[in-house]
């Protein structure tokens, strides 16, 4: 693991608590997995381009299926 790698998991896992904690209190489902699936998916994506390239588009979708 690279410092990179893990720099870059931390960033997403923190938009990821706050998708988590903004979709629970606003009872949006969207967010809120999104949020979970940020916080999950560094552990399992070794190479830093996946790891951004799937961050960004995990941040992405609550922006573009809104209720």
């Amino acid at each position: 693991m690279s410092e990179s790698t893990l720099l870059w998991g931390v960033l997403f896992g923190s938009i990821g608590v706050a998708f988590c904690i903004y979709g629970k209190r606003q009872q949006a489902p969207i967010p809120l997995l999104c949020g979970i699936g940020l916080i999950i998916y560094p552990y399992f994506v070794p190479n830093v381009f996946a790891l951004v390239a799937i961050g960004v588009g995990l941040c992405a979708i609550p922006y573009f299926f809104r209720r």
